[in-house]
């Protein structure tokens, strides 16, 4: 089915206009200033710090140091090969699902498709579908506000990773609380993922990506753990955080300058193209996050669920008209941007 304009009946905190606009906006950048660490640390309420999280996320990432020498000095190319599908299986699982159809319901899919995507989501391990979507919606609605989980004016560190080691501000949990999930709770996939999250989580994250390369070409078990393991992991994370992080700090703001949500080319190319922020938070339903999918725009994600509507998985796929694009660029973004489609015109 042809893309097509978002239904009037979306939920409001699925549709544009959410965004907090912010008359002046804060000069960011990246550096590494360890006055401004050693304050930080010493005015921190430590007793809101969740030290269960900070620990297995310090063994998180000491054991992918090894899985790294695992994977350079020892591990096989068949390992290394798996690992690999293991990454893009687990990314379009948030990308495409937990993002895309369960966050933003930019497209529908049947129940094989999203039985697949919720398999995909659980070897990410980055909680449960309705979790996910739950937080994700509050970001959106109440984008670096208090209410935001991952609210990047506390910082880049905290964006992109201490938010997870940190205790919730009562207003994400307030505000989390009024969201209508009625969606989320009609969805049989997403609600038996969350019923039994941790058998399988443990089975499909790290249990089966440790024996498969065991059982099927002799891999040792401490190197299959490690690299396909540990490591795979790790890097899913990272790359998912750097939407959280880098594309809220640097960028350009072709659509809404008054945003801190930003284009990076380098966030969309690692995370299958959900770096294409300022677009993203401005038209939050399209199926695409960006102006265009496909791998020359580093869109590997509205690829796929282009390919799964070919064969009939996908359907009702949302976007935006060009002429929706241009008012906005006119009304709140930089009017000297030229859109993708217009450049594509003059060819």
């Amino acid at each position: 089915m042809a893309p097509q304009a978002p239904d009037q009946d979306l939920k409001d905190d699925l549709l544009e206009g959410e965004e907090e606009h912010h008359d002046v906006l804060e000069v960011r950048e990246i550096n590494i200033d360890f006055r401004k660490i050693l304050s930080d640390l010493r005015n921190l309420d430590w007793s809101k710090v969740v030290w269960k999280n900070v620990i297995l996320f310090f063994l998180l990432h000491l054991y992918s140091v090894y899985g790294l020498y695992e994977a350079i000095f020892v591990a096989k190319w068949k390992t290394l090969a798996f690992s690999v599908v293991l990454y893009f299986m687990a990314a379009l699982g948030i990308t495409m699902g937990a993002h895309r159809l369960w966050s933003h319901r930019s497209f529908k899919a049947t129940l094989p498709l999203r039985i697949i995507l919720g398999v995909c989501q659980t070897i990410a391990f980055q909680n449960d579908i309705y979790e996910w979507a739950r937080d994700h919606r509050v970001h959106h609605k109440y984008s670096e506000t208090d209410a935001d989980p991952h609210n990047a004016r506390r910082g880049f560190f905290f964006s992109h990773m201490g938010w997870l080691m940190y205790r919730k501000h009562p207003s994400v949990i307030d505000k989390g609380r009024r969201l209508d999930l009625s969606d989320l709770e009609k969805d049989i996939v997403v609600m038996l993922q969350r019923k039994y999250y941790l058998p399988l989580v443990v089975t499909m994250c790290f249990v089966l990506p440790t024996v498969i390369p065991w059982m099927m070409w002799d891999e040792h078990l401490i190197t299959s753990l490690m690299v396909a393991g540990f490591l795979r992991y790790t890097l899913v994370l990272h790359v998912t955080w750097f939407v959280n992080s880098l594309a809220h700090w640097v960028g350009s703001k072709p659509f809404d300058k008054n945003i801190y949500p930003s284009q990076n080319p380098v966030v969309a190319y690692l995370s299958l193209g959900e770096g294409w922020h300022n677009y993203h938070h401005v038209f939050p339903w399209d199926y695409r996050t960006a102006e265009f999918g496909g791998l020359i725009n580093y869109n590997i994600t509205s690829l796929a669920i282009d390919l799964c509507s070919k064969v009939g998985l996908a359907y009702d796929l949302r976007t935006v008209t060009p002429e929706m694009i241009d008012r906005r660029i006119n009304r709140t973004g930089d009017p000297s941007y030229v859109p993708v489609y217009a450049k594509t015109k003059t060819k």
